[in-house]
């Protein structure tokens, strides 16, 4: 039986031939292949709470300053190791530079994790590399080492700011996880417009999981992930029209 909020938002597509056309067109854009781990951890840690043109002027900004390859040449594998910057090499830049900066002379962002007992974008991003650094994580390849660990989610939502773990959710995504989703506002405005129900980030990630197995009929290259992206999209135009 389906849910009966699935079916609200079914009927919605269903009469939205603009939402169609977004599923039909369905692609991840480029920041889910980058050429590096490092900087699923920056886009990860910045794209919180801002219009994600700021968070790709970050990325610029960083790959510039130190001569960081962006994107992969191939988005079908992962890149090689010895292409890659490592977890360890970003940790050397805040070593040698400090997070005074790095954020204000490389990301030229101030931006913190949030407004009441946060930290800075820039301190955060050193923190979850230290996190990963600890668990022998510097490549995509290293992957393996966190998958499914329960202990490495709860030291990275022990950094301030990151307890709800959608950052964490994020990083999974842009280093290739097609299981999840980025429950952010864009996703529970959707939830909401088409529902008239305003879900928890968890509750949200959950309705739209079971949306994509109703939708993977008609479009069967559909996964968490990329329904996550046809959604914000989607989202994002209809704020700017």
């Amino acid at each position: 039986m389906i849910n009966n909020n699935i079916t609200k938002i079914l009927d919605y597509i269903n009469k939205n031939t603009s939402f169609q056309r977004y599923l039909a067109n369905q692609t991840l854009s480029s920041e889910y292949y980058y050429n590096s781990l490092t900087l699923c951890v920056i886009d990860a840690i910045f794209s919180i709470g801002v219009k994600y043109e700021s968070v790709k002027n970050v990325i610029d900004r960083y790959c510039q300053y130190f001569g960081i390859q962006k994107l992969r040449q191939n988005v079908n594998i992962y890149p090689s190791t010895q292409s890659q910057e490592k977890i360890t090499d970003l940790i050397d830049r805040y070593e040698k530079f400090g997070e005074e900066f790095m954020r204000k002379h490389v990301y030229c962002n101030n931006q913190r994790t949030s407004t009441t007992n946060g930290i800075t974008k820039a301190q955060a991003v050193l923190e979850f590399c230290r996190v990963l650094n600890s668990y022998n994580v510097e490549y995509f390849q290293d992957l393996r080492n966190i998958a499914n660990n329960a202990d490495f989610d709860e030291e990275i939502k022990k950094i301030p700011g990151q307890k709800s773990g959608i950052s964490l959710s994020y990083f999974f995504m842009l280093a290739g996880d097609d299981q999840l989703i980025k429950p952010d506002r864009m996703i529970i405005r959707f939830l909401m417009e088409t529902t008239g129900i305003e879900y928890t980030p968890y509750d949200a990630a959950l309705i739209i999981k079971e949306l994509c197995q109703h939708l993977s009929s008609h479009y069967p290259s559909m996964t968490p992930r990329l329904l996550d992206h046809v959604i914000w999209n989607y989202m994002r135009n209809q704020s700017n029209v």
